[in-house]
């Protein structure tokens, strides 16, 4: 409309998720001002409600410099899910994602949107090229787990990237715009899920940096995004028929066994009959598996008030009631057929599980 101040689209969004990043997040703004000296761009911080006030720290900025957004996610966590959120909030030609813990080199971002410019669909910031090494940033055992996984997920994908596991990349924005309805929202590993949903081989660059030690804050990566890379690789492989977060509930439901036979073992040590322990070792699993899911498998949804954590959990005992009969007739059916057990038993199982995690999902963890 006539009249208006209009400010035109920036050429480059950077997106950066955070979680408890107040310490860190205007220091690296000033150094990505200073590396991007020249370059129309914006940030788009997109926060997992810190309860450190990092999005307060971010709008409190962006009142006095219009390149500084933020995203408040609430009741969401995940990177991943930060990722595509803030991308698809984008309208830039290019997109760039980078961590706020100043540990990525925001030096190499002109040279990444250089690379863009000049064709690339994907540029990656890679600690594995020439000029590029994990520096001061990685302990040497969590070195090695990086390149392993990179090597793993690389033969999944039949991609020679050389650093997967890297989590600085800049990419046109039509390619965030076509991979986005099939990117998984949790995990903390969006590149690799990125090159699997591309709709079409993509032409990558690496350009290599070194990576830095944190300056503030605390590392995120812990078991459960360790499992979660797990849980994306095997969702890939099937061909997304495989849920992310069904690999969770089948691992925690494979806890559960182990906690079933050792309560099992315990309590008949304790002199209580057979049938006494095995009620007791099903009631203790169950339990075990409703905690543990709700910490990790249902983190996004999770179950917090004694009143709702009472409620969902007798919910699970029903629900794995069910499946525990579903898990028999659907093995004592194929065993009648066949007399295999072991095809018997494991469909059951597979069954089971479907169930349970089905259930769950729908009526203990539901979204509302």
């Amino acid at each position: 409309m006539p009249g208006l101040n209009r400010r035109t689209c920036p050429e480059l969004s950077l997106v950066v998720p955070t979680f408890n990043e107040r310490q860190n997040l205007a220091e690296l703004i000033a150094r990505v001002d200073r590396a991007l000296a020249g370059i129309d761009w914006e940030m788009i911080v997109v926060d997992d409600d810190s309860p450190d006030q990092t999005a307060k720290i971010a709008r409190d900025i962006g009142r006095s410099d219009a390149r500084i957004r933020c995203l408040r996610r609430v009741g969401r966590r995940g990177l991943s899910g930060a990722c595509i959120e803030g991308m698809m909030a984008s309208s830039a030609p290019f997109i760039a994602v980078m961590d706020a813990d100043l540990q990525h080199d925001e030096q190499i971002l002109p040279l990444m949107l250089a690379q863009a410019r000049a064709g690339a669909d994907l540029v990656i910031g890679s600690r594995h090229v020439e000029g590029g090494s994990s520096g001061s940033g990685f302990s040497a055992r969590r070195d090695q787990m990086s390149q392993l996984a990179t090597r793993f997920a690389g033969r999944l994908l039949h991609t020679e990237v050389t650093d997967l596991m890297s989590g600085f990349f800049l990419l046109k924005r039509e390619i965030a715009e076509q991979a986005a309805p099939s990117l998984t929202p949790s995990g903390f590993k969006i590149l690799v899920d990125l090159i699997a949903a591309a709709p079409a081989p993509l032409k990558i660059v690496e350009v290599g940096y070194v990576f830095r030690a944190r300056m503030a804050g605390q590392s995120k990566f812990d078991l459960k995004i360790a499992l979660e890379f797990v849980g994306l690789l095997a969702h890939r492989a099937s061909g997304g028929r495989i849920p992310v977060r069904f690999v969770f509930f089948a691992l925690t439901g494979a806890s559960g066994v182990i906690i079933y036979l050792l309560t099992l073992k315990l309590a008949m040590l304790a002199g209580a009959g057979f049938s006494v322990s095995q009620a007791l070792a099903i009631l203790v699993s169950m339990t075990s598996n409703f905690f543990v899911n709700n910490a990790f498998t249902y983190a996004d949804a999770k179950l917090r008030n004694i009143g709702p954590l009472l409620r969902g959990l007798l919910f699970f005992y029903v629900v794995c009631a069910f499946g525990s009969i579903v898990n028999l007739g659907i093995g004592d059916w194929l065993y009648d057929r066949h007399q295999l057990w072991w095809i018997a038993g494991l469909a059951g199982l597979i069954m089971g599980s479907v169930w349970n995690y089905t259930l769950s999902s729908i009526f203990v963890w539901r979204h509302d």
